[in-house]
């Protein structure tokens, strides 16, 4: 195959890969198999890797990038992505509408009635019909460039028609139920924690710094709304077909409504059939549907006068608590659980519901043997919302913690600062068990194939006594385990020597260390740079660092000066765990060694680019204005970071005196 041959090809390939993926992540009916989609693939992948000059932005092979990513650069929304007011009651629905004729002098406007999914709001720019950049809603005025992770959902075409300027659309990426019950079973089953609902699952994967890792989450996303102020559009349900016509995902669950009685309707035959849906929806969005109106309408500091949301009421449900059990966390935390008679909610049987702690129980007078209303906004595990007695109910004892540890018998203590108890033996199974799981799961140091039953026999008969004792491990004893055998035992050490060489972000994670997270933990290796520099950091030296509060830095200088933690440390070191890593090139000695920058407003030069520019010459790029800033760079309406910046007596440079200062410094250095 020639170059030419190729070009054509590839075309050819990329077309019909962009009609399935729009047939199957968009119109749900797959004309081919999974088999057959993946040879079109390959096939086009093949033709790219020998010609590398015919890539293209828009190939579905593009959709996942390569290295993770430093950081979110802050993207200014043309037009604000303003939120809805929000009403839980048809008279206040009615007081909405009453509120619109009134401002409309009269006139009787129609309404369009949508599903309100409960997802996480963003913003995707075309240019010539490709998609450029995405943006999370943020505090509405600008939001994070979350582009690379929004290129990794197949609902999102990569190209639509050409148009002679660029278009603006606003969707709301979402997990389906089914995706979400899939990647909670898988991360339960790398021992990874599962996250608490659909919503936050989503959240969370679009602020990923590794775009491959977002790729592996299903998200998908429902477009609602198109942003071009010179459109010739002049009605909602009109924006809606014509995004369906370019090749959006658009619910078309929605309904033109001549009237509030009609909407009335909609919003009732949806409280019923919304457990039908594979997908959360947490009430319905009422819009005027002439854009005219809504223009004239206009919106107050926060939200459009022109649309409101019709928010549910929380599912929930009445039932008996039968016992309370109190499970022990990877942190030492007694956390109490109440063993409820199963009941059905929101689609599935609730046979349990935390409590919280100790506090909580006695607030609400919570017993054993109580009838309870539960609920059930999203999270795995329910809440007890209250207890419904009757005066003459015959009641149990008031629920007493337990006086030592419910797995270990050691003891437990709670500190006057906080209301959890917690268990203070580092010995304890329980919590080796969590730790453990969590220092191989698939964030931190990725050792594939240590499961929770795995985790909970090699504790069991004393083969680990901390994380570090995995590195001691041989194939012989894990051969002999249950479930295991010769290949397993083999390719799980294999696993557990590849783990050594981790970056050292995912060792700080993998530690367990109160209150650090892995972006934490990111930001701990970049300003470090070896464990043992970390190791010797105080507490104040901590918490002078942007990102790291006073909790977070006395948790960290607490982990450090437990004995124990140091003699786990020192063995993970002995068993040739990479426990440092250089220094990014942004850190290195240059012009602007150890200059804080922050930037604001609207700059001609594209913020990440001068943010680069910036960590190029050993500078570092801030989002917040602080005492520590150096210089705040401002471009047009730059907002309270400039008057902060004024108030602090920092340095407050126009974008052309920045451009001018890189300018001194040589372009060829940048």
């Amino acid at each position: 195959m020639n170059r030419q041959e190729g070009a054509r090809r590839a075309a050819v390939l990329r077309h019909e890969i962009a009609r399935h993926d729009r047939l199957y992540y968009v119109e749900h009916r797959p004309e081919i198999t999974d088999d057959a989609y993946d040879r079109l693939m390959q096939t086009l992948v093949e033709i790219e890797t020998r010609f590398p000059g015919l890539i293209v932005p828009d190939s579905p092979t593009q959709r996942v990038g390569g290295a993770p990513l430093e950081g979110f650069p802050t993207v200014r929304h043309a037009v604000p992505m303003m939120s809805l007011g929000n009403t839980y009651s048809r008279e206040e629905l009615q007081a909405f509408a009453e509120r619109v004729q009134r401002f409309l002098e009269g006139e009787t406007p129609e309404f369009v009635a949508e599903l309100k999914i409960d997802g996480v709001a963003v913003s995707l720019r075309y240019e010539d019909g490709f998609f450029v950049r995405g943006a999370t809603r943020g505090d509405g005025s600008s939001g994070d460039d979350v582009t690379a992770n929004l290129r990794t959902i197949r609902s999102i075409p990569l190209r639509v028609a050409q148009s002679e300027r660029p278009i603006e659309v606003r969707g709301e990426v979402y997990l389906s139920r089914t995706g979400f019950e899939r990647l909670n079973h898988e991360r339960l089953a790398q021992n990874e924690e599962p996250f608490a609902n659909p919503r936050n699952a989503a959240a969370g994967s679009l602020k990923l710094l590794d775009p491959r890792m977002t790729a592996e989450r299903p998200l998908e996303i429902f477009i609602y709304d198109l942003i071009d102020t010179r459109s010739a559009l002049t009605y909602q349900h009109e924006k809606l077909e014509t995004l369906s016509q370019l090749g959006f995902r658009v619910n078309l669950d929605y309904r033109r409504c001549p009237g509030l009685e009609e909407v009335n309707r909609f919003c009732d035959e949806w409280a019923e059939k919304r457990e039908s849906l594979d997908y959360d929806i947490d009430g319905v969005v009422v819009k005027v549907n002439d854009v005219r109106q809504q223009m004239r309408l206009g919106a107050t500091a926060k939200s459009p006068r022109w649309a409101i949301a019709y928010k549910y009421a929380a599912r929930q449900a009445t039932t008996l608590i039968e016992a309370v059990d109190v499970q022990v966390g990877r942190t030492g935390t007694l956390t109490p659980v109440a063993q409820l008679r199963p009941v059905k909610l929101a689609g599935s049987t609730i046979s349990r519901a935390t409590l919280h702690n100790e506090d909580e129980i006695r607030r609400k007078d919570i017993r054993v043997g109580d009838t309870v209303l539960i609920e059930k906004g999203g999270d795995i595990i329910p809440k007890v919302v209250k207890v419904l007695l009757h005066p003459e109910a015959r009641r149990s004892e008031p629920f007493q913690m337990p006086k030592t540890c419910p797995d270990c018998g050691g003891a437990i203590e709670r500190p006057e600062d906080e209301v959890a108890w917690r268990c203070v033996n580092p010995f304890c199974p329980a919590q080796l068990q969590r730790t453990v799981a969590h220092f191989v799961s698939r964030t931190a140091m990725d050792i594939e194939g240590m499961g929770k039953a795995l985790i909970e026999q090699l504790v069991s008969r004393e083969l680990i006594r901390d994380y570090a004792d995995i590195y001691t491990l041989e194939a012989g004893p894990l051969a002999a385990l249950e479930r295991m055998g010769k290949k397993s035992a083999d390719t799980l050490t294999a696993a557990i020597v590849q783990s050594k060489r981790r970056p050292l972000a995912r060792l700080i994670y993998a530690l367990g260390i109160r209150h650090v997270g892995s972006k934490t933990a990111e930001i701990l290796a970049k300003r470090y740079g070896t464990l043992d520099e970390l190791e010797q950091a105080s507490a104040a030296e901590l918490e002078a660092i942007e990102e790291v509060g006073p909790t977070i830095a006395a948790s960290i200088e607490s982990f450090f000066a437990t004995e124990r933690n140091r003699r786990v440390l020192a063995k993970l070191r002995r068993a040739g765990v990479q426990t440092e890593q250089p220094h990014p090139k942004a850190d290195r000695v240059g012009p602007f060694q150890g200059k804080r920058f922050v930037f604001t407003g609207a700059l001609s030069l594209p913020r990440h680019e001068a943010e680069q520019r910036v960590k190029a010459l050993g500078g570092q790029a801030s989002r917040s204005v602080s005492g520590r800033t150096d210089y705040v760079v401002f471009g047009d309406a730059p907002g309270s970071k400039l008057q902060k910046a004024q108030q602090l007596g920092v340095t407050c440079l126009e974008e052309k005196e920045f451009l001018e200062l890189l300018e001194r410094y040589g372009p060829k250095a940048l």
